[in-house]
């Protein structure tokens, strides 16, 4: 078995010592469920899937696509992470070494993408490149997370190579780069900023669908919890619980009015990620779904049937789970949106309501001891993880 991070066309298999019965179907410690020539559309979230199509048919984006491909250098990129960064193998972060022979080996991955470990007290991970991804983790990242939540992170940056996003990622990379430095040229900052936005908003999505490839190599929701909790609130794991945060969620998702729902849009705009708390809310439904009982009892769409997928049929499967998603929402302005279009409610009536409250002091939300102000548990941006 080739090491995997000397040379990408290495082959995946289970790691050294960590696996055990035919197949390598029992790995690390206890059975874990392997998947055979699995298709990224097995995980994929239809937000991702319908986000790529939208931004596909962003006027301008294919010609600069096309001239990007051709114009970034990937030597450069591999050239500057084996002069300034720390290249796993076996005889550098062993136990990362381990955990990505493990994941490619669980989401049948022929070709280990190379994996470095940079120093960033950031906790971040990201895996980059054209023609041949690399995964890269921070120091942050591998000093905050336990086994179980690192692995599952692994199998994350697995999933994003599997399921093609590196490239979409550089290319936001580096055009965010470049937004800062034509700042100064309207038209090209605009037209720019255009095509980093509609590849945000994908690449949000696309964290979603890269989650659930997290815990189809984990195979433990608690450690895939874990970790985002983590991200949120730092290594205080004594100090935090998975199911309040789960409710933070569901506080964030039904709270408010009209004029929060349109906060969060605004906030969520020039992130990367979505939040922590959102992620592991539709990470734990998907892990209740019935899809994901099939997949795991073996019943997938695997990748020798990718030649016949239909985009059509992706843009129908998409526009469903929007749909059900705005009739399932708690969110304000979704269930506004679904009573318009059911014909439903008194939409002037509750324009009114909304432009008549705006300014107004919510109840609550006065000056007394109980008024959660701007003391040191008030208001204020909380620091991304993107």
């Amino acid at each position: 078995m080739s090491d995997g991070t000397e040379d990408t066309g290495g082959k995946a298999g289970p790691a050294p010592d960590e696996s055990a019965g035919a197949g390598g179907e029992n790995l690390p410690g206890r059975g874990r469920r392997r998947f055979p020539g699995i298709s990224s559309r097995a995980y994929e979230h239809p937000a991702d899937r319908s986000a790529l199509v939208a931004l596909r048919k962003l006027t301008g984006f294919d010609t600069v696509f096309k001239a990007l491909s051709a114009m970034l250098p990937e030597r450069s990129l591999r050239l500057l992470f084996l002069s300034d960064s720390v290249r796993v193998s076996e005889r550098q972060f062993p136990h990362l070494h381990h955990m990505l022979l493990d994941a490619c080996h669980i989401l049948d991955l022929d070709k280990v993408p190379p994996m470095f470990v940079s120093q960033d007290p950031k906790p971040n991970a990201m895996c980059i490149g054209l023609d041949r991804p690399v995964i890269v983790v921070t120091t942050g990242l591998v000093e905050l997370l336990d086994e179980e939540e690192m692995r599952a992170v692994v199998g994350h940056e697995v999933g994003h190579a599997l399921s093609g996003h590196a490239v979409y990622r550089t290319i936001l990379l580096f055009l965010t780069s470049l937004a800062v430095r034509v700042a100064w040229i309207p038209l090209g900052s605009m037209a720019i900023m255009a095509i980093v936005t509609a590849l945000r908003e994908w690449f949000r999505k696309s964290e979603l669908s890269a989650d659930r490839a997290g815990l189809l190599v984990g195979q433990d929701l608690q450690a895939s919890m874990r970790g985002l909790m983590k991200l949120a609130g730092g290594n205080h794991l004594h100090q935090m619980n998975v199911d309040a945060f789960l409710e933070q969620a569901e506080e964030y998702e039904a709270g408010g009015d009209l004029r929060d729902s349109v906060l969060k849009i605004l906030n969520v705009l020039p992130r990367s990620h979505p939040f922590a708390a959102v992620r592991a809310a539709e990470l734990n439904k998907w892990a209740r779904s019935r899809d994901y009982q099939r997949l795991m009892e073996g019943h997938y769409i695997r990748r020798d049937s990718d030649g016949e997928a239909s985009v059509s049929e992706s843009v129908r499967d998409s526009a469903a789970h929007y749909t059900d998603s705005v009739k399932t929402s708690k969110d304000p302005l979704m269930k506004l949106i679904n009573d318009v279009a059911g014909g439903a409610g008194d939409l002037g009536g509750r324009i009114r309501d909304f432009a008549s409250n705006v300014g107004r002091p919510r109840p609550g939300s006065g000056s007394g001891p109980a008024s959660g102000g701007t003391g040191p548990d008030g208001g204020g941006a909380a620091p991304g993880n993107g």
